[in-house]
């Protein structure tokens, strides 16, 4: 099976061609450093000839509100309409747990424009929704940072490895088409301001976490269970403490 990972020389699209090609599939890791670029098109006829399956797990390199709109909304034409023409048979997209939920935020307007696209469009289709990736403590930590304190919320989330998530998602692209959205988290759910009290501890951080209800995520304020999956979400194994990056030094 011929499988274009749009993305896949990141975190996540670089481990998902690795697992397919493990696999026996033929796994094409297509962005701009590969010549396929979704914004202008550049690429991508030739990228999706003969492709079965395509895996989006591309990001928009700026959050600013009306750039990632723009990213996400314009890629994802572009990428649906090559495939269509291409004859793929299913397109996978990877998206965020709760993305419904953070609506106050530009970036996650934008994922939902982005999956309403994916929804109405003639290729069939799956989401997969992510909980917060392990790998995600450093970028989380900087983004609530002032000064020499980091400001996290009280409320509940569930996060995992990203190994675990590039598996769940090879899993569903190898799958007949879902047309509908699944849901992938950690292992428990955790309180985000104790999680990474504990993280920046183990990384010999000394930045101090404040607890602040107010603390937004990507701009939006959390309620308790903002994060949280459903009952139904296929849960990974790997906790916080037994991931070998949890130092900070290895990945």
């Amino acid at each position: 099976m011929k499988i274009v990972v749009i993305g896949g020389t990141g975190l996540i699209g670089s481990k998902l061609v690795s697992k397919l090609g493990e696999h026996g599939h033929e796994a094409v890791a297509a962005s701009p450093n590969t010549g396929v670029n979704t914004l202008t098109g550049e690429g991508l006829a030739d990228a999706l000839t003969g492709a079965d399956v395509v895996i989006d797990v591309s990001n928009s390199p700026s959050f600013e509100d009306a750039a990632v709109m723009d990213f996400f909304t314009t890629s994802t034409r572009n990428l649906l309409a090559a495939e269509a023409a291409a004859g793929v048979r299913h397109h996978v997209a990877l998206s965020v747990v709760g993305t419904d939920r953070l609506q106050a935020s530009g970036y996650f307007r934008a994922k939902s424009a982005q999956e309403e696209l994916i929804e109405n469009s003639p290729v069939p289709y799956s989401i997969v929704h992510a909980t917060q990736f392990f790998e995600f403590v450093k970028s989380m930590a900087d983004a609530g940072t002032d000064g020499d304190t980091v400001h996290f919320a009280p409320v509940l989330f569930q996060p995992i490895a990203s190994d675990e998530v590039a598996r769940a998602v090879g899993r569903v692209a190898v799958g007949a088409p879902l047309n509908a959205t699944v849901e992938v988290a950690g292992p428990e759910p955790v309180r985000m301001d104790e999680f990474f009290r504990d993280a920046l501890a183990g990384r010999n951080d000394p930045r101090q976490v404040v607890t602040d209800p107010h603390a937004a995520y990507f701009g939006a304020e959390l309620g308790e269970r903002t994060l949280l999956p459903g009952d139904g979400a296929a849960l990974g194994e790997i906790r916080y403490r037994d991931w070998p990056g949890r130092d900070g030094t290895t990945k």
